[in-house]
């Protein structure tokens, strides 16, 4: 086979040294190595690879094969090391992608969609341990991070379309059935009531695999209709694995899970989903300190949903808007957005059309414990003010007693006993604050949460700063420091 056969594009002149030293390290010979890229190919049906010793050396002289030959030789020197060796480790990239794939800005076309999720969730389900990522990942923000998700509001051109590499404008005959469909959609949603009744530590690998096997689908011939939904099922599964990952802790692969759940949604067609996806984006840039980037991604996800989302997906994303300004210190924005939150849940429901099983999280209960939470971030930002931590308790002791009923969303009560706690503290009442963490741990236990976790040990630490003379906050420290699990796993 020739330099542009279908295996491979003569482009390099210039060795890869990173290849060549991934090689020399694995002891195989050049034979040993076509020999395993075959039979690897023939397992994934890619009949038409055929590798021989020449075709090695022209890879290890410069040569970039095209794909699936950069994700069969990252997944055999991955095997062969116990640790993941990407494809960008090895020096190899497919022409038509973008050299900054490792990070946010990513091509906004189906077929580098597909192989980028399934890459990075193949690469995540390799290594079942915390931070195996933490080296080749680093968490987007600003600039770096708002542009190109201003990318999602601009119409795919059809020249970004490649029939042959698994864009749905090319396929016409599924081999997915509607019942194996329908059953695909509903495990998304049984994953999503695991998430919430369990934490994201105890599923998160099942969620990674089943994204991996939905591109595996996006990879077969599919029809239109078909691929919109598989691409609509990535999009939800990737979120969720993002989800699970910002709650056990793992910020850098959060991130990248939720643009590539963007990307997805795009593909679907689903603009409303889209939308959902940057509010979780928001979220975690709230969480690590960059409320400013947050309001940039929910005012994206508002403008982008603005014809299609409906009442509920709009009231919490007006929720996110409050918690961005309150972040912010602006009380008067922060304010206005909480009324326009509740405005607009007011109005869910009203139109009797079904609303996805995404939003159905947003309750009566998570709505107030996110505008109690805006008015508690509002303290803090304020210097701890406690007009504005009165401001907050109706509003979460309504939330604690709506998730008290709740036994599918007990992370969420488990957060909202500590969030009422904070604002006992505020309001410099240590008494009312320890029986409500004494609740938040006996949940925290049962859940696998680093985020309830990192919140309660937090917020005790708080309480013996400012009132550590009270024997009950003695007390609970030392209980804390007995029954709190270590960080969790992510599995």
């Amino acid at each position: 086979m020739g330099g542009s056969g279908a295996d491979g594009t003569a482009t390099g002149k210039r060795p890869n040294e990173q290849l060549s030293s991934w090689f020399r390290r694995s002891g195989w010979s050049k034979g040993e190595l076509a020999r395993q890229v075959n039979r690897r190919a023939r397992q994934m049906g890619a009949h038409h690879i055929s590798t021989d010793t020449s075709r090695v050396r022209r890879w290890l002289d410069g040569e970039q094969p095209r794909e699936p030959i950069p994700r069969i030789l990252s997944e055999l020197f991955s095997e062969r090391f116990g640790a993941v060796v990407t494809v960008e480790d090895l020096g190899l990239r497919s022409a038509h992608q973008s050299p900054s794939v490792s990070g946010v800005d990513l091509p906004w076309a189906a077929p580098q969609t597909i192989s980028l999720i399934s890459e990075f969730s193949r690469s995540d389900l390799m290594l079942a341990r915390r931070g195996f990522l933490g080296t080749s990942l680093a968490l987007a923000a600003g600039p770096a991070l708002i542009e190109p998700m201003q990318r999602w509001l601009v119409p795919t051109s059809p020249a970004d379309q490649d029939d042959d590499a698994g864009a749905p404008g090319g396929r016409r005959h599924s081999r997915l059935s509607m019942p194996e469909l329908d059953l695909l959609e509903s495990t998304t949603v049984m994953f999503r009531q695991w998430d919430a009744q369990c934490g994201g530590g105890l599923r998160r690998k099942a969620v990674v695999g089943q994204l991996h096997e939905v591109t595996d689908l996006l990879q077969e011939p599919q029809s239109d209709v078909t691929a919109r939904r598989l691409f609509r099922c990535a999009a939800e599964l990737s979120e969720l694995a993002g989800w699970m990952s910002y709650d056990v802790g793992l910020q850098p692969n959060a991130q990248k899970y939720f643009v590539l759940a963007l990307h997805a949604a795009k593909e679907a067609g689903d603009k409303a989903l889209g939308s959902y996806i940057l509010s979780s984006m928001s979220r975690q840039m709230i969480h690590v300190g960059r409320p400013d980037d947050a309001l940039e991604l929910i005012h994206l996800a508002q403008y982008g949903s603005r014809d299609c989302a409906t009442a509920r997906t709009q009231s919490m994303l007006y929720a996110m808007e409050a918690r961005a300004y309150a972040n912010m210190g602006q009380p008067g924005k922060c304010k206005r957005a909480v009324r326009m939150a509740e405005n607009t849940f007011a109005d869910a429901g009203d139109d009797g059309e079904p609303e996805p099983d995404w939003i159905r999280f947003f309750s009566e209960a998570e709505l107030n414990g996110e505008n109690a939470h805006s008015y508690r971030d509002l303290a803090y930002v304020a210097g701890r003010s406690p007009t504005y931590a009165s401001l907050a308790e109706p509003v979460m002791e309504r939330a604690v007693q709506l998730f008290e009923k709740d036994e599918e969303h007990q992370r969420s009560y488990a957060l909202n006993l500590v969030g009422m706690a904070t604002v006992h503290l505020l309001k410099r009442e240590p008494e009312r604050s320890t029986p409500l963490i004494e609740e938040a741990l006996g949940i925290a236990k049962k859940v696998r949460s680093e985020r309830v976790n990192t919140r309660l040990r937090k917020t005790v630490s708080t309480a013996t700063r400012d009132f550590g003379e009270l024997s009950e906050i003695n007390q609970l420290t030392e209980q804390l420091t007995e029954e709190l699990p270590e960080a969790a796993e992510a599995v």
